[in-house]
């Protein structure tokens, strides 16, 4: 911890979530506070650009910067493993070195959990990880017939957008390469429509997007099982020349085995607050799970944990400084600490709205903020 009248805040993972936040603790707290980031990889990857990776808009430098680079803002970076974390104590341990804090952001994510389902690894290709996503660019750049099957393979899975995206986008590709009219696209889904969460409106507004491409969709297909050519849902089988899928996830070993999680490992956090129950403790991004008023739970997506970070910084800075924290949305309905009472949250899309969805705009990169590296003008 600080001395000399300073607190420390360490930020435990250096995703979109753990960065901002940093970040904003940084330019809100004077040099007397130490802001410590933590995370297992030396880079920082803007995930959401992953699928132009597999498209070859973008190459994975220009998505990719080095973490060290924030200690030029006076951000302290710590790389490694975080094998334990204590909550009471706010105390975790890295590869065998010891760092306690006065207060605490978990930002760890969401492990991938590939495994569960048998040959997916193995058989499939995913636009999930940044290896994944250059491996699959050169499949897509050498198919010229057959067929691809793009798979949820959970209901539950980070961006719920992403599994469409990736279908539209290996539909533009076929198209610019003039073999469209020998591959098929198809998109097998293990939730019962296209991102539910959104409403009926917006599930149906995908589901047309899907169909004006020509690209089959089914809802409802778990599956369960990819060998060489094949993809198994249960007791029907479908033919694959190519299988790409979004992986299932998990909680982190070191979040599901910690005073912080509930019985499925997750972290329940406040949906106001963020506040995990430890005092000076908070939850943001993929490894929490927060149920909507509409009791469907948040998607696991880089724009809330980027919201979320807002609010918990806020927070902590207003506590160690005394001042009051401004009201803050985290597009959930959370709220940064206030003397005002949280205004109640209204659901994301009434039954009566209207949804219109436009094709994506040019390929126009950006810089993400506080790190440096290019997203896609319309990224989330």
């Amino acid at each position: 911890m600080a001395t000399g009248g300073g607190q420390t805040v360490v930020v435990l993972g250096g995703g979109i979530g753990g960065v901002a936040a940093a970040n904003r603790l940084r330019r809100r707290l004077d040099r007397r506070h130490r802001v410590v980031l933590v995370n297992r990889d030396p880079d920082f990857t803007y995930a959401a650009s992953y699928l132009w990776v597999m498209t070859g808009s973008r190459r994975p430098g220009q998505i990719t910067r080095p973490l060290k680079g924030l200690e030029r803002r006076g951000i302290e970076v710590v790389i490694g493993d975080v094998t334990d974390i204590d909550p009471t104590t706010r105390t975790l341990t890295i590869g065998g070195r010891t760092l306690a804090g006065d207060h605490l952001v978990v930002s760890l994510g969401a492990d991938w959990d590939t495994d569960r389902v048998p040959g997916l690894g193995e058989h499939g290709h995913t636009y999930a990880t940044l290896p994944g996503a250059q491996r699959l660019a050169g499949e897509l750049g050498r198919i010229e017939s057959g067929r691809i099957v793009v798979v949820t393979a959970a209901p539950l899975y980070k961006c719920p957008a992403a599994p469409y995206e990736a279908a539209l986008l290996i539909d533009a590709g076929l198209r610019a390469r003039g073999v469209r009219d020998r591959v098929q696209v198809v998109v097998r889904s293990a939730e019962p429509a296209p991102m539910p969460v959104a409403g009926a409106n917006v599930s149906a507004a995908v589901q047309q997007l899907l169909a004006d491409r020509g690209i089959d969709y089914q809802p409802g297909r778990q599956i369960t099982a990819a060998e060489p050519g094949t993809v198994h849902f249960g007791d029907t089988s479908e033919d694959a020349d190519l299988l790409v899928y979004m992986p299932p996830i998990s909680a982190p070993p070191v979040i599901a085995s910690s005073a912080l999680a509930a019985d499925d490992g997750w972290i329940h956090a406040d949906p106001h607050t963020l506040a995990s129950g430890f005092e000076g403790v908070y939850a943001i991004g993929d490894n929490t799970h927060i149920v909507l008023g509409i009791g469907k739970p948040l998607p696991r997506a880089g724009v809330f944990a980027h919201a979320q970070a807002h609010v918990v910084a806020d927070t902590i800075t207003a506590d160690i400084t005394g001042k009051p924290a401004r009201l803050r949305r985290a597009l959930t309905g959370t709220v940064a600490a206030s003397s005002r009472p949280a205004p109640a949250a209204r659901p994301t899309a009434p039954a009566t709205s209207t949804v219109t969805l436009r094709p994506p705009s040019p390929c126009t990169p950006r810089r993400v903020a506080g790190t440096g590296a290019r997203s896609h003008s319309n990224s989330a």
